[in-house]
Parts: structure tokens; sequence; C-alpha cells
């Protein structure tokens, strides 16, 4: 876990900047937070952070995990984070890298970021293949059987994800759908020791899709990069012989965050 930010002492804490403080110490840490690590963390009284909690649950900032006492992301905050990453100038860099990949690979590449229900399109560039599957930015995906979705789950802590998966809907996409819990957290184990995960007609059929992860500085997911096709081009194996070109674009990726994150502070 990365160093704690540096903060002033409790008594210097200007109130109007202790909402934002708090806001930010659940987003640095990347997992849900109980109210006592904030205590320890911002070093404000129990009542102020019980407070700026129900402000910020109440305002869509933060939401109440699966367990009910911590708080993770709420929308707002995904959403602020989500239009961040697409400012212009990032976008375009962004963009560049995921059409030299397309280019490579010829198929459809895709940029997603883990939201609460699923997984959301940040990004793409379409195959200039006339037979191609549209899945436009915003679009949101299952977790369990999608490939980018899969690869999120995989970088669960065991507990998050024993958690999560028993509030899925493992809904029958196909017949291809991985729709038992102990069945998907094997594949989960497998993705994680492949470090990819592959989509084989599990949300569409006809399509087949294999995933990446794109990590931050601490080893944790940011997005996923992932390539589709439909089957009469490419099936899963032949997707996963693209792995070298699409690790490098999510290394490029990754690093590109990295240097907009160090040019930021």
């Amino acid at each position: 876990m990365a160093d704690a930010p540096a903060t002033s002492t409790p008594s210097q804490i200007p109130t109007n900047l202790r909402l934002l403080l708090l806001v930010e110490e659940v987003a640095r840490r990347g997992v849900a937070v109980k109210p006592a690590e904030l205590i320890d963390a911002i070093g404000l009284p129990k009542p102020t952070i019980h407070r700026l909690l129900q402000t910020a649950e109440a305002e869509g900032f933060l939401q109440r995990d699966l367990d009910g006492r911590s708080y993770g992301l709420g929308p707002r905050l995904r959403a602020l984070a989500s239009n961040v990453m697409s400012s212009e100038h990032l976008r375009t860099a962004r963009l560049a890298i995921l059409k030299g990949l397309a280019d490579e690979v010829g198929e459809t590449c895709n940029l997603a970021t883990p939201d609460r229900e699923g997984m959301t399109y940040l990004d793409r560039v379409e195959t200039s293949w006339p037979l191609r599957i549209q899945l436009p930015i915003g679009t949101q995906v299952p977790f369990h059987c999608t490939a980018s979705g899969k690869m999120y789950l995989s970088s669960l802590r065991p507990a998050t994800l024993n958690g999560l998966i028993s509030a899925l809907d493992l809904e029958a996409k196909t017949a291809q759908t991985i729709t038992s819990g102990v069945d998907l957290k094997e594949e989960l184990r497998l993705t994680r020791q492949r470090s990819y995960s592959t989509d084989d007609e599990e949300f569409m059929v006809g399509m087949a899709a294999v995933a990446v992860p794109i990590l931050d500085q601490q080893r944790r997911l940011l997005a996923t990069l992932s390539i589709h096709a439909p089957v009469q081009r490419h099936g899963v194996t032949e997707l996963v012989s693209f792995l070298a070109p699409l690790k490098e674009a999510a290394a490029k990726l990754a690093m590109l965050h990295k240097n907009s994150s160090t040019q930021s502070t």
C-alpha cells in the first residue's frame, strides 16, 4: 500500500477541505475502507468522520460496500475519475495507442474500467472489417461473462471477491456463460495464473475476446485492455496469439497514466 499523503494536523485542516481529504483517502486506498481506518489516517474525531461519510454517501461521492460498514467509491466520484481520464490531451494519446494496437491485430480494441454493476467501456478503436460487433463507449457489460470483467474480478482480494460473487446475478447470457460461483472462482484462479482473461462466446454468441490489466504504480488494476472479434475471424486461441502486442499497449497506457499523474502533482 502506498504511503499516506502528508496532511495537516486535525486542528489545522480547514472545514471545507476535510471532505476532500476523506474522499481522497478512500480513492487512494483502492478498496472499501472502514470509518476506524479513516480516523487513524486523517486524525479527525470519530463523530466528524461519520458525519463526513454520511455527507459523501448522500451526495454520491462514496457508497457503502457489501458489508454495510465500509465505504468505497460512489457513482459521482467514478464519473469524475472517468472525466479526468477522458480529458482531451490524455485521450488523444490514449487513442493513438489503441489505434496502433488495432492496426497491428486488425480487430477492435477496448479500454474498460470497473463500475459498481459491471465494466464500462471508456474508449475503443473499431476494426476496419465490415463485420464487427458494436459496443459503444459508455456501454456497461457484466463482470462474470466478459474478458474485461473477469480480469477485474481476478484482481480482487479473496474476501472482497467472495462477497461480490455471492451478490452477483450470474445470468446465463449464452450456453457458454459460467453460472456457478465455484466454476467462476476456478476460472479467476487461472486468470491470475496466466495474467490474461478470455471470453469464449460467454457474453455474446459469435464473439470471442481476450483482456489484460492496466496497472498503476502500486500494481493495482486501473482498467482493462481487450480485443474482441467475431469467431468467424478469430476464436479465443487465435486472439491469445495477440497477447504480446496487447500487453505492450497496456504497458504504454500504464506509463501514460503514470506520467500524467506525475505532471499533476
